[in-house]
């Protein structure tokens, strides 16, 4: 059972949609935004309609009149959303983004119905869905070339644990060296609580990196996650913002909805409930920031470094009852995270792999991975995601029992971990949901190309 942390304005905003009582700023504002007033507005009123303010929209265009007070069937703004996708008359087109969500059809189909309420004086104006999943090939290629220069290891013999601070700010991490080795991924047919996804066992080859001793912490992200923030602090240590310009060029999220910890902690304690985009994004920041090239670690990867060369259910061995030793789950969590760090670490160095808070990974969740790997020496491999959903989390968390703590144990993601989300459209950036989910970064040995680099930065998937 997952506990879920509700604030009383998302309950309540969630029981009104269910009750049909649709807001026109929170709910239907920004669907017309961002479908319906770029064709539709002063200007380029197309059919002769115009969306952008009250009376126009109710006057309706040439055809008529597009919204019918209380009678969503006769109102074209909802009859013409819900055609098929390849209906000539779909609103908006298939080349304009539609069909819409049925969830936002629905929105439309409820505030017609009741009423239509439209606030006087409120006018609207066209957005434009921003997608991170085009970045700046400009901004990549310095990110690259910084990288290069600053980052001097060449060979695994010259891999050592190091310290990082965050430049223009005190918040520090530590990375411990991971050598290169083959491991069998997955867990035996015989492993206890094993799920048929984590087999059949498969021999993988991985090449060394460096692995974030802790999970990223509030301390950190919230460094990218408020830039304005961020910049007062550099000020207060006289850290020029030229010093800056490339993690200032990278996307950042946009502000939260509700306190993002949940009232759990934030001081030393693990950031939570970032969507996997997110968390490739801080990772570019945090390279543009540093010099060194981070990103989260592969699937394979991850097990890899959980396991630290033993091939037993947990990093210790097979007694769960050892467990509290090693791990915050359900046994012992208090019902939330912890602070980072305070358990024993896995035989290289690594805390908290164990519960506290599942991490994400770069792969596409897949039950079927092992099978295609299955009789081949795999170099490296990552199952590179092509849609929103699901992808792979690993290392159980505080709301966990002893069977999602295993090395091998998966998790895939899914849309209800954002189901709290107010916006329209959801959210790239947040989890609401999902306040058991964290990460931790991973540093390769090898640097790979600009274009390389990109691609691990964005999935170009992040939009449910």
């Amino acid at each position: 059972m997952k506990h879920v942390f509700l604030s009383f304005a998302l309950v309540t905003a969630f029981a009104d949609r269910a009750a049909g009582q649709v807001r026109f700023m929170e709910d239907v504002k920004p669907i017309l935004e961002f479908s319906c007033v770029s064709c539709h507005q002063d200007g380029n009123a197309k059919g002769g309609l115009r969306l952008d303010n009250k009376a126009s929209a109710f006057k309706g265009g040439g055809s008529g009149k597009t919204i019918v007070i209380g009678k969503s069937g006769e109102s074209k703004l909802y009859t013409l959303t819900i055609l098929e996708a390849d209906h000539d008359d779909l609103m908006p087109p298939q080349k304009k983004g539609g069909p819409l969500p049925k969830a936002q059809t629905e929105i439309l189909k409820n505030w017609i119905d009741s009423g239509a309420p439209w606030p006087d004086g409120m006018v609207l104006a066209p957005k434009k869905i921003v997608t991170a999943s085009v970045d700046e090939a400009g901004t990549i290629k310095e990110i690259h070339q910084k990288i290069l220069a600053v980052s001097k290891e060449k060979d695994q013999g010259e891999m050592k644990a190091y310290h990082e601070t965050v430049p223009g700010t005190e918040a520090e991490f530590d990375l411990v060296p991971i050598p290169a080795g083959e491991f069998l991924m997955g867990s035996p047919k015989d492993e206890k609580d094993r799920n048929p996804d984590e087999g059949p066992q498969t021999k993988i080859k991985i090449s060394p990196f460096w692995m974030g001793k802790r999970e990223v912490t509030w301390n950190e992200y919230e460094l990218f996650q408020f830039p304005d923030e961020e910049k007062k602090r550099r000020a207060d240590l006289n850290s020029p913002n030229g010093d800056h310009y490339l993690a200032d060029a990278t996307a950042r999220p946009t502000s939260p909805y509700v306190e993002m910890s949940f009232g759990m902690g934030k001081t030393g304690y693990p950031a939570i409930s970032m969507t996997q985009h997110a968390a490739n994004q801080y990772c570019k920041w945090l390279s543009a920031k540093t010099g060194h090239f981070y990103r989260l670690p592969t699937e394979a990867e991850w097990e890899y470094a959980c396991r630290a060369g033993t091939t037993t259910a947990y990093s210790f061995g097979d007694d769960p009852a050892k467990l509290g030793e090693y791990a915050w789950y359900s046994d012992n969590g208090n019902a939330k995270y912890q602070k980072v760090g305070m358990k024993l670490p896995n035989p290289w160095g690594l805390h908290d792999m164990h519960g506290n808070v599942s991490e994400w990974t770069l792969d596409q969740y897949d039950s079927e991975t092992y099978q295609r790997l299955f009789g081949s020496l795999a170099v490296d491999p990552w199952n590179k995601a092509t849609k929103p959903y699901p992808h792979s989390a690993r290392g159980g968390s505080w709301d966990d029992g002893v069977a999602g703590l295993r090395s091998a144990a998966r998790r895939g993601s899914h849309k209800s971990w954002k189901v709290q989300d107010p916006q329209l459209p959801k959210s790239i950036w947040y989890l609401t949901d999902a306040q058991f989910l964290g990460f931790r970064v991973v540093r390769p040995l090898k640097i790979p190309t600009a274009d390389e680099v990109a691609k691990y930065w964005t999935s170009g998937v992040e939009r449910d």
